[in-house]
């Protein structure tokens, strides 16, 4: 079938755009066939990025409606010729003006070209047998053309998309902890900023209730880790200074390493595959130093976790005292030693512990430990995982499950 034209009728301009757009179809040999409405659902997602609107979308859908194939492509004829009333009927009763300029935008974007008649009218010219000689509408050949183009917008949007969702994730996590942290200091009656923190955090919230750019966002990412931050640093202050009368004591016990019992957790640890700090070559060298580098106050963990410390057969005085308890506890609640071995190599041995006493202390409510372990470990490697939000889930159970199970 042969076109006739190229220029607008009427007083419609020629613009620098609608000669690329000619001359870009011009240039096209034959394209393998795609599916119309794939390159229309892909065009929906990179919306943006080609400058149209729903509204512009939904009258391309009526276009291709009139194509009587599922697929474009080849040489065949991809002109489409419904009038206005037809086309407004497929648009669900969309205005004639209103029509118009979602038709004029479609051009204007370089997804659809005109072919437009002597009078202006929308028709097809056939000979005696049927056969389509030629057609006055709108040709949907833009389309498989830039098919490619509109998968890789899509493709990139998704991405875009996929970054904003878990940069709002984040910020939404660290702002949740440090919120029922510092409500947690609050209520305790520890010293602390705490009405200040939770004023910021509450600007914060009516922040995020608007939808935010990727610079925006990271912004807010910024303003909720260090509230955070600040929360555990009140809160280890905290619980360091209620806790001093007995820090002489458990200065004691930890110290003697050269007692029967400490080396006895030591094996243990080792057959687990949990570093252990009396051995030099073990890659959990700072586990000494553990409470200051976990960032969350250790009587804070213990209280979250009663279940897990009714199995520990000496007292927990440290972080590493959690970990070789949770390299215990692995294998009696089926953690096989590969998943726990990934959980460690990507966790740390402390972090890995303690989440073993968490899965402890939800055992009824877990099917696959194991399972669980593995999807930790892999928001552990996306840097997704907080231990912290681990932690505070337990605490803030109800309380009359807290009462049954202590």
């Amino acid at each position: 079938m042969e076109r006739l034209s190229t220029t607008p009728f009427g007083q419609r301009p020629v613009t620098a755009g609608l000669l690329q757009a000619a001359a870009r179809m011009a240039d096209t040999p034959a394209l393998p066939h795609v599916d119309k409405w794939q390159i229309l659902r892909e065009l929906c997602v990179a919306r943006t990025a080609f400058g149209v609107t729903d509204r512009e979308l939904g009258v391309l859908e009526g276009l291709l409606s009139f194509h009587p194939e599922q697929m474009l492509g080849g040489n065949a004829d991809t002109v489409v010729f419904p009038s206005n009333r037809a086309l407004g009927e497929r648009c669900h009763g969309m205005a004639e003006s209103t029509l118009r300029r979602h038709l004029a935008r479609l051009v204007d974007a370089g997804l659809i070209l005109r072919h437009d008649s002597p009078n202006g009218k929308r028709y097809a010219a056939r000979d005696h047998d049927g056969t389509l000689l030629r057609a006055f509408g709108f040709d949907l050949r833009p389309l498989l053309v830039r098919s490619a183009e509109i998968a890789q917008a899509a493709q990139a949007a998704r991405a875009a998309t996929a970054r904003l969702k878990a940069l709002r994730e984040k910020v939404s996590l660290n702002k949740r902890d440090a919120q029922k942290l510092a409500a947690y200091g609050a209520e305790q009656g520890y010293p602390g900023p705490w009405d200040a923190i939770l004023l910021e955090l509450l600007d914060l919230s009516r922040l995020l209730r608007r939808r935010l750019s990727a610079d925006e966002l990271d912004g807010a990412g910024e303003c909720a880790s260090k509230l955070l931050q600040q929360t555990l640093i009140w809160l280890n202050k905290a619980e360091n200074m209620s806790g001093k009368d007995n820090q002489s004591e458990r200065q004691y016990q930890n110290s003697n390493t050269d007692s029967s019992v400490f080396e006895h957790c030591s094996e243990k640890s080792m057959e687990a595959g949990v570093p252990s700090p009396s051995h030099p070559e073990s890659s959990g060298s700072s586990v000494d130093e553990g409470e200051g580098s976990l960032n969350i106050p250790l009587p804070l963990v213990l209280r979250a976790l009663p279940e897990a410390l009714a199995y520990a057969q000496e007292p927990v005085t440290r972080f590493s005292d959690l970990a070789r308890l949770g390299a215990f506890l692995r294998g009696m609640i089926g953690i096989s030693p590969s998943a726990w071995q990934d959980a460690v190599d990507t966790m740390g041995p402390d972090i890995a512990g303690i989440a073993v006493c968490c899965l402890v202390e939800r055992i009824d409510d877990i099917r696959s430990p194991g399972g669980y372990i593995r999807s930790l470990t892999r928001e552990a490697a996306e840097g997704r995982f907080s231990i912290a939000r681990l932690i505070m889930a337990l605490i803030q159970r109800p309380a009359t499950r807290r009462g049954a199970e202590n």
